[in-house]
């Protein structure tokens, strides 16, 4: 496994930049670098997203937690492909009654989704698609490979 030191090392060299030019660069102290490439200090989340950001790659492939260098983060900033997605009308309805019930259209997404895991009509939905899942021959598979372990 890759470590960010080794990461933030290749990739500079990869750039063909020196410790001090990418260090001043950045805006940061002139020894920086050669600390985060040697081990010694490791940087900020700041730092880390300023190394990412000049090497146009990605946080997890700079920590070394991944070999695709991308900018995708995660889902919520996009590494799931934008489709229409149509909701079985259970949760359709589910997820209305919980908006209606909220009654402040004003209210963060966050809110709403909060006060949807808290309902009583979304965990009985969830409840029942766990149940139909695991009766199917893909559930019944994973339960006795669970069941062997």
């Amino acid at each position: 496994m890759v470590t960010m030191a080794q990461r933030i090392e290749a990739l500079r060299t990869e750039k063909g930049l020196s410790r001090p030019a990418l260090a001043a660069a950045l805006g940061l102290p002139r020894l920086s670098i050669e600390k985060f490439e040697t081990g010694r200090q490791t940087p900020s989340q700041e730092q880390q997203q300023k190394l990412a950001g000049a090497f146009g790659v990605s946080l997890p492939y700079l920590r070394g937690e991944t070999d695709d260098p991308t900018s995708m983060d995660n889902w919520l900033s996009g590494a799931v492909p934008q489709e229409d997605v149509v909701l079985p009308k259970a949760v359709r309805k589910a997820t209305a009654a919980v908006v209606a019930q909220s009654g402040d259209s004003s209210r963060s997404d966050g809110a709403v989704f909060s006060a949807l895991l808290k309902s009583d009509s979304f965990k009985a939905l969830v409840r029942e698609t766990v149940l139909d899942v695991l009766k199917s021959p893909e559930g019944q598979a994973l339960l006795a490979k669970a069941a062997k372990k």
